[in-house]
């Protein structure tokens, strides 16, 4: 049992780690395309890549006599309704980290795991002190970082923090279905709904070339393949043998290396201020995850 909860462990930091430098291609991939272009195409591709997994799952469940078909009308009403959603969040982060750092946009989408709770209320869960206290550090964190001396909030830190709310928003409608689709299954539908929402939007408003997602190809691939198909695979497999409070303290992680990873590969430097603020905002998260009796 200790050695499957290592491994749980070590799958959910691989994952963090994947998800954390994936900001730093979402920056680099702004170079070459439009923010609703890099996501058409990222999730095309992660939904891609879930699919033999999906077919391996199946085979391995008919084998076993485990197989059940799949509720189409559950299916699509919940890929629709996540997928919206999951294209909001992502499109206002990607648009926000045109305007500011691979840093501060991975320690700012990492407030979701604040909001969450605090969102429960609405659904009548309830809410303990520690995330009332994780939530007043994390704000006052957010506060450091982002808010400048003239009392500004950069446009790109404004538009993440936005777009945390919608990540937030996802998790709770991800729950309010995950009992009644297949995961994988599930992810597949609304990483092809926000796909075709993202594409739309994409033609509309900005300037989709080949060109441009062929020489932007290495930050959408890992934004794409790694990001979404990768970890979330990896996600999933971990999540069977850890609990979910205990997981989201390690995903939280994230945000760290989307810092170090734009420190180490774009050169972005954080203020004392910035790291003060950073370092509250993790403290933060990591107490809202506390359990209180």
């Amino acid at each position: 049992m200790q050695s499957k909860n290592i491994k749980a462990d070590v799958l959910l930091l691989i994952t963090a780690m994947i998800w954390g430098t994936a900001f730093v291609a979402q920056r680099v991939g702004m170079d070459y395309v439009g923010p609703l272009t890099f996501n058409a195409v990222r999730f095309a591709l992660g939904a891609i890549a879930l699919l033999p997994l999906v077919y391996r799952m199946d085979r391995e469940k008919k084998k076993d006599g485990t197989y059940k078909k799949l509720d189409m009308n559950q299916f699509f009403k919940g890929s629709l309704i996540t997928g919206v959603v999951l294209f909001l969040g992502a499109s206002l982060q990607q648009w926000g980290i045109v305007y500011t750092t691979a840093g501060n946009a991975g320690f700012i989408t990492g407030l979701y795991v604040v909001i969450v709770p605090i969102m429960g209320l609405f659904f009548k869960q309830k809410t303990g002190l520690p995330t009332w206290v994780g939530a007043l550090l994390a704000v006052v964190g957010m506060y450091l970082l982002s808010v400048n001396e003239g009392f500004n909030i950069s446009f790109g830190d404004l538009l993440v923090l936005i777009s945390a709310f919608f990540w937030a928003a996802h998790v709770i409608v991800i729950s309010l279905f995950s009992s009644k689709i297949e995961p994988i299954k599930f992810a597949i539908g609304q990483f092809v709904a926000c796909s075709i929402l993202s594409f739309i939007g994409a033609f509309i408003l900005e300037d989709v070339s080949l060109s441009g997602i062929f020489d932007g190809a290495i930050p959408i691939l890992y934004g794409g393949l790694m990001s979404v198909g990768v970890a979330y695979t990896l996600q999933v497999i971990a999540l069977q043998d850890a609990k979910p409070a205990h997981a989201a303290i390690i995903l939280s992680l994230e945000s760290v290396f989307g810092a170090i990873g734009g420190c180490l590969l774009l050169g972005e430097v954080l203020t004392t201020q910035g790291l003060f603020g950073c370092g509250l905002m993790l403290c933060g998260m990591l107490i809202s995850q506390v359990k209180s009796h």
